[in-house]
C-alpha cells in the first residue's frame, strides 16, 4: 500500500481522507515490544485505508503521553501538552490539502489529549476526528487493559517474531476500574511488578486476526457515517 510518505507532491490525491496512526513508546510487559501501540494503530489504519476509497495512510505519530508507564525502562513519553501541540499543528497543516483528518489512537493514555486537540481543530473549522483501537470484552474473549491476551494476540498476528512468549506471564488481573486510584497515584508499577494489566494466556495469531478484522469493520462503519461526537470521536 502506498502511503503519504511514499508520494511526491504532484502525486498526492486531491482532498483525501488522511488517516494517521497515533501510538506510544512504552513498556508492554516482559514479552511485547515497546512500540506495541503504534504497531496496532498502524495495522488498524492500514486496514481502514485499504477499504476506504479516497483514503491515504500517513506516517504514525510514534510517541505519546505515557507517564503512567515511566516506572519501566524504555518508556519514552512526550507528555500531554507536547502531544496536544503536535496533533493540533499536524491537523492545521494537513487540513490545508486533505479533505478530512482521522487520528487512529492505539494508546488509551492519549485519549484525553486527542479529545482536546480534535475539539480545537473542529472549532477552527477543520474536518478532523479520532477513533480508538478499542477491544471490549465478549463472551468468548476476556477484556484486558495492557499487554494481556488482546495485545499479545494482535502482535502474534502482526509480527510473531517480536513476541517473547517464553517470558509472557500474568500481571494485575483485577478490573482496571478497581485499580484506577492506585494507578493514578503511582503509575503502572504500583499495581503490577511486570507491567502487565491482564493475562496473555490463551493468546493466538488466529485470535489476533479476528480481533483486527472486527476492529477494521467497526472503524470502517464509523468512517462511512462520519458523525463525530462532541469530543470529536467517531461512533
Amino acid at each position: 500500500m502506498t502511503g503519504l510518505g511514499d508520494l511526491t507532491w504532484p502525486t498526492v490525491p486531491a482532498h483525501p481522507l488522511l488517516v494517521v496512526p497515533v501510538g506510544s513508546v512504552e513498556q508492554h510487559g516482559p514479552h511485547l515490544p515497546l512500540d506495541t501501540d503504534t504497531r496496532i494503530a498502524t495495522a488498524a489504519a492500514r486496514h481502514l485505508v485499504g477499504r476506504t476509497p479516497g483514503a491515504l495512510l500517513g506516517p504514525a505519530v510514534a510517541y505519546g503521553s505515557s507517564g503512567e508507564h515511566e516506572g519501566f525502562a524504555g518508556t519514552t513519553s512526550i507528555g500531554s501538552d507536547a502531544l496536544h501541540l503536535l496533533l493540533v499543528e499536524l491537523g492545521r497543516s494537513a487540513c490545508r490539502w486533505a479533505g478530512r483528518l482521522l487520528l487512529v489512537n492505539g494508546h488509551g493514555g492519549n485519549g484525553p489529549t486527542l479529545v482536546r486537540a480534535v475539539t480545537l481543530l473542529r472549532h477552527e473549522g477543520r474536518d478532523a476526528a479520532w477513533v480508538p483501537c478499542a477491544f471490549p470484552a465478549t463472551a468468548t474473549h476476556p477484556g484486558d487493559a495492557h499487554a494481556g491476551r488482546t495485545e499479545t494476540s494482535l502482535l502474534l498476528h502482526l509480527d510473531p517474531a517480536v513476541v517473547a512468549l517464553d517470558r509472557a506471564e500474568a500481571g494485575a488481573t483485577a478490573p482496571v476500574g478497581e485499580l484506577m486510584d492506585v494507578l493514578r497515584a503511582g503509575g503502572t508499577r504500583a499495581v503490577s511488578r511486570n507491567g502487565v494489566l491482564g493475562d496473555p494466556a490463551g493468546a493466538s495469531a488466529a485470535e489476533g486476526a479476528d480481533l483486527l478484522a472486527v476492529l477494521g469493520a467497526r472503524l470502517g462503519a464509523a468512517v462511512d457515517t462520519w458523525a463525530p461526537a462532541g469530543d470529536g470521536r467517531l461512533r
